[in-house]
């Protein structure tokens, strides 16, 4: 399989997989100013905890690089270039500190702003294989793995932290089968998990996200593996909506409900889950499927893109670099982690 670029530079502009073509067309889009980025971002064509974290990262790299073209003032783009971007997903941690991680290099100028960007990148694509293989080490026996909406290549640069989990598991021979929520209301399971499953030729079934806790408490499940979009100091997660449920059922089955996300995901100035902000999108998304209205006329919808999940409902938290278990007992066995 050729390895896919969720989000890059390219010749002074980024370009970007436009998910919302997915999984009929593979779309690619080159975006050109700090305002076209904050519509990809809003309008999902860019998404994803990692990829928004060198999203933000590439947009302030813009703005300075079209200021400098301009002969504007650097500073005072990157700024409101930063306002823009942290306010297009006010929940995932990463848009923000990939936009701080570019900004805080503005005394070198658009050559040195650029050059924190792709630094970000960088080290996205390295945390994408480490997170794999810690979180594959911990899963070994674990053969049937749930997963919810998508937190693979698409949500990163080139393999995603659940997903990562899964490719390491499958590369490894330890994997039977994945089940992949549909993930309500966008359905990014249903469009992108199983896309991106397919192209790793891994085994999988696609579900309503309302089977999967019957499946995960009936015994067909081993493993729970989501992604994150914010983790609390007490180590509670934010992820897309539906998650909690899952790890409700998981915690009633007996088995681990694992967390795969950087260490740019941990939040330490958000001491628990119930201080983050949970984005509400427009609630037209709930009330219809595929373009077609499916709800009476005048009926309301609330839709809240993400939940939280408490930290004593997880059995671990895998970075690139450590292995968390929020109980904060010692490291052992993940078998023992429920």
């Amino acid at each position: 399989m050729t390895t896919l670029r969720t989000i890059d530079w390219r010749d002074g502009d980024i370009v970007i997989v436009d998910q919302t073509a997915l999984p009929h067309e593979l779309k690619m889009l080159l975006i050109h100013t700090p305002e076209e980025l904050v519509d990809a971002i809003r309008r999902l064509a860019v998404r994803g905890a990692m990829a928004l974290g060198v999203a933000g990262a590439f947009g302030v790299a813009l703005a300075a690089a079209r200021a400098s073209e301009r002969g504007d003032a650097i500073d005072r783009a990157i700024d409101a270039a930063a306002s823009l971007l942290i306010g297009a997903r006010p929940t995932a941690v990463n848009l923000a500190w990939g936009v701080e991680r570019a900004r805080s290099a503005r005394a070198g100028g658009p050559d040195g702003v650029l050059a924190a960007a792709l630094a970000v990148r960088d080290v996205d694509i390295e945390a994408n294989y480490a997170i794999g293989r810690r979180g594959a080490a911990l899963l070994v026996g674990r053969r049937r793995v749930l997963t919810h909406c998508n937190a693979g290549a698409l949500a990163a640069v080139e393999q995603g932290t659940a997903l990562a989990v899964i490719g390491a598991l499958h590369q490894m021979g330890e994997l039977d089968l994945v089940y992949a929520c549909e993930t309500r209301p966008l359905l990014q399971g249903a469009r992108l998990t199983t896309w991106e499953l397919a192209r790793m030729g891994v085994a999988h079934r696609l579900i309503v996200d309302g089977a999967a806790a019957g499946l995960i408490v009936g015994g067909q499940v081993d493993a729970v593996v989501v992604g994150a979009d914010r983790i609390a100091a007490n180590w509670d997660v934010a992820n897309k909506v539906g998650t909690l449920a899952h790890a409700l059922a998981a915690r009633r089955a007996g088995i681990p409900f694992v967390v795969a996300a950087p260490e740019s995901t941990i939040d330490p100035a958000t001491a628990r889950g119930d201080d983050i902000e949970i984005e509400e999108r427009d609630g037209r998304e709930v009330l219809g499927f595929g373009g077609v209205l499916t709800s009476p006329a005048g009926t309301i919808a609330a839709n809240p893109a993400f939940d939280v999940t408490p930290a004593d409902l997880v059995s671990a938290i895998v970075t690139e670099r450590r292995t968390i278990t929020p109980s904060g007992a010692p490291a052992r066995a993940i078998a023992s982690l429920v």
